[in-house]
């Protein structure tokens, strides 16, 4: 039987949505909102169904970009899939940006790496099946180049400057909802999927509330 899925990335100023099934990516629309998802993501979702002929009913899972990003991107997208995927008795599988950039990669080992900015990088290490070989983690970008495997690498990234990197470098496009939604019908077939109720975001690092916030005195 086949099965529909419909993939959204909303992590970051560019974000995009997908509609994908085991062939591949039916249809991938970028969108731009430097002020939010929030208020255009239901609209072009409808939008997209409706030129297929489709409505939310006859979508069969749901995935969402899981993090690292902006926090209330990454809040939008899961709060987004979650609900979805609630109203429509649906699983859902939550994506790492960085593992949706591995996607891109051709190499036994994919570096993938992406500005977290006050002077860091999110970064991780993938094989060719996308699994972890390095965790991801959140330094500068120098540090986590040391801790790169040496091997048939490449390092994958989209708008970073790669500077000091003697690896072929692939530029990813903006939008990661059509990898998003190819690997999260892989691990749907896997039955990796989880209950929406399970799915949580992928921060990396923690959000400015939690860094300034301090333990009272006495506790």
């Amino acid at each position: 039987m086949s099965v529909r899925l419909l993939a959204l990335d909303t992590t970051g100023e560019f974000g995009s949505i997908a509609l994908v099934d085991e062939r591949g990516i039916a249809e991938e629309v970028t969108l731009h909102s430097p002020e939010g998802f929030a208020h255009i993501l239901f609209g072009q979702i409808g939008q997209m169904l409706g030129r297929h002929g489709l409505s939310l009913s006859n979508v069969d899972i749901f995935a969402s970009a899981s993090g690292p990003g902006s926090f209330t991107g990454v809040r939008v997208g899961l709060a987004a899939v979650k609900g979805l995927a609630e109203a429509a008795g649906c699983r859902v599988v939550a994506v790492s940006n960085l593992r949706a950039l591995a996607w891109f990669g051709t190499r036994a080992l994919r570096a993938t790496v992406m500005d977290a900015r006050r002077g860091q990088v999110y970064g991780a290490v993938y094989d060719a099946e996308l699994e972890p070989v390095c965790e991801e983690v959140v330094m500068s970008f120098p540090q986590w180049l040391k801790t790169v495997p040496e091997g048939d690498v490449e390092f994958i990234t989209h708008g970073f400057p790669m500077t000091g990197v003697d690896a072929p470098v692939i530029e990813a496009p903006r939008a990661l909802a059509g990898a998003i939604g190819r690997i999260a019908i892989i691990r749907f077939e896997l039955g990796l999927a989880q209950d929406p109720a399970e799915v949580d975001a992928n921060y990396v690092r923690r959000s400015d509330a939690e860094l300034l916030w301090k333990e009272p005195a006495g506790r």
